[in-house]
């Protein structure tokens, strides 16, 4: 099916798209991702949006008809629930082949079609950007700190279960980059996977999510093998809404599946010994203290402007 989608002349492979997209649906509302099929196919550049359902039924088949019926959506119903890495990867497969960029999105988001558009013009005019996070905000209002260190053992475990101990408080600050405005542009090895603008040779390069984690950490694991080959960049002059249940506060059946991709992550990357994670967060830590962030090329004012058109308090409900 990916050859299908790239054109090769004189051994030059030209992209049918300028991005695809991805959202992976379990039991969700419809209502919530037709905000977000909206939101994506607002963009004026061409897109191909892969709708992956593991879902029990194919429910939203029915439920999205209009949407579905857009040429540029395509539908796909798991057998089974697959997971969250391994529902994009089946989207990823095709984008690494048919676009410039693939854009991997939660079901449960609001933003502007100007986000997209703005996305794609920085990562056009930053080729060293391999993924890139747009500033997100909670449903009220009300800044999500989504700007994070590479976590170790503690840092996890001790913001889960030890939330009221003063030194997994005093942790958490370091984990969170406490000092850090989100007003600045920063290189981070760990960046949401809410919403995740990725280059799609990047993605080549990477393999995309690993199949090991079927949810939680995946987009840790995938964002910091990124940032071994490319910039990983928390963007804040677009915003995002994001309604961010923390399914594994509530559910213990996630909190497992939390804990069963924490140990995971850690025999991957190591428990106490990681150098990577050090390097890493010592490089940000330093950016922080100094304020010497990267500057990047933008078009003249279109951050800016492009920041007051996505205010989340201006988004439509």
């Amino acid at each position: 099916m990916a050859k299908l989608l790239t054109i090769h002349i004189a051994n030059t492979v030209y992209m049918l798209y300028d991005m695809t997209a991805s959202i992976v649906a379990y039991k969700n509302d419809s209502e919530k991702i037709r905000t977000v099929l909206n939101s994506v196919l607002g963009t004026r550049y061409t897109i191909k949006l892969f709708l992956i359902d593991n879902s029990p039924t194919n429910r939203l088949e029915t439920e999205l008809k209009k949407e579905l019926e857009d040429r540029r959506v395509v539908y796909l119903h798991n057998s089974e629930n697959v997971g969250f890495g391994q529902g994009h990867n089946i989207a990823i497969r095709n984008a690494i082949f048919a676009s410039s960029y693939h854009i991997v999105l939660n079901p449960d988001l609001k933003f502007s079609p100007a986000v997209v558009d703005n996305l794609f013009e920085f990562m056009e005019a930053n080729p060293a950007v391999g993924q890139a996070l747009p500033k997100v905000y909670y449903e009220n209002g009300s800044l999500q700190k989504l700007c994070k260190l590479l976590p170790g053992p503690i840092d996890l475990f001790g913001r889960r279960f030890f939330r009221s101990f003063k030194w997994a408080a005093e942790k958490n600050k370091q984990y969170e980059i406490d000092g850090f405005n989100y007003d600045n542009c920063i290189n981070l090895p760990n960046l949401s996977g809410c919403f995740m603008f990725l280059r799609s040779n990047c993605l080549a390069k990477t393999g995309g999510f690993d199949k090991r984690f079927f949810m939680y950490l995946e987009d840790v694991d995938l964002t910091r093998r990124i940032h071994k080959i490319a910039q990983t960049i928390f963007y804040p002059f677009v915003s995002i809404t994001h309604e961010c249940q923390r399914g594994s506060y509530n559910n213990k059946k996630l909190l497992l599946y939390h804990i069963m991709s924490a140990i995971k992550y850690f025999c991957k990357w190591g428990w106490i010994i990681d150098k990577d994670r050090q390097a890493f967060n010592n490089s940000v830590t330093r950016s922080v203290k100094t304020g010497s962030y990267a500057n990047f090329n933008m078009k003249p004012g279109v951050a800016q402007d492009q920041s007051k058109r996505t205010d989340p308090h201006l988004l439509p409900a």
